[in-house]
């Protein structure tokens, strides 16, 4: 159980659902029901496939590149801490998109799984093994369809100042996240460097 929360917990903050929650209903606000669901689904798939694909593929591309874990860590929290701090310092209004591909792009990738959960599941993945990383990635999933699912009750009871501070917060979470990834990367880069030379 400690270790299911272990994996859990980065990828929920990661995924930051709350604060994600208010640019979908910025995104759908006009509307229909049925093209909402519409959306809904095609995002949890989107997010879903680009996840487990990664999952799968992230350490064979990592081996053709000849990139590191490591790296990985540090150039994956350098790009977190920039999101982190750009959400932090401002909050971008919803834009105009097709109803017909906001589900998959933005909402699906890079929103729902972005920069932040792809890097916490390879790293998980190191951690805590395929099936603790994979089942906590889609339990992640289901939370992300159930709230998006009640969006208008749940942003109604926030109330804007409220989603936004919520997602103020998220962002400072993931903005630790992101120097421990970069400290990590780089107490990992050098303890391989010290093996190696070892």
């Amino acid at each position: 159980m400690k270790e299911f929360l272990l994996s859990f917990i980065p990828i929920f903050v990661a995924m930051d659902a709350i604060g994600v929650l208010p640019l979908f209903i910025g995104f759908t606000e006009r509307l229909t029901i049925r093209e909402k669901q519409k959306i809904l689904t095609q995002s949890i798939i989107t997010a879903f496939l680009i996840g487990v694909i990664f999952l799968f593929l992230g350490r064979w591309i990592f081996k053709i590149l000849g990139v590191l874990v490591s790296d990985f860590k540090i150039a994956g929290g350098l790009v977190l801490l920039a999101i982190s701090l750009r959400d932090i310092l401002q909050f971008e209004k919803a834009h105009r998109l097709s109803p017909e591909t906001m589900g998959a792009v933005p909402i699906g990738t890079p929103l729902i799984t972005g920069p932040a959960v792809l890097t916490t599941i390879v790293i998980l993945l190191d951690s805590y093994g395929i099936f603790l990383t994979i089942s906590s990635f889609i339990l992640n999933l289901i939370i992300v369809w159930v709230m998006f699912s009640y969006a208008a009750a749940i942003s109604n009871f926030l109330g804007k100042a409220g989603s936004k501070a919520v997602s103020k917060i998220a962002s400072l979470l993931l903005a630790a996240i992101a120097v421990m990834m970069i400290r990590k990367g780089i107490v990992d880069t050098a303890a391989y460097f010290f093996t190696a030379k070892g």
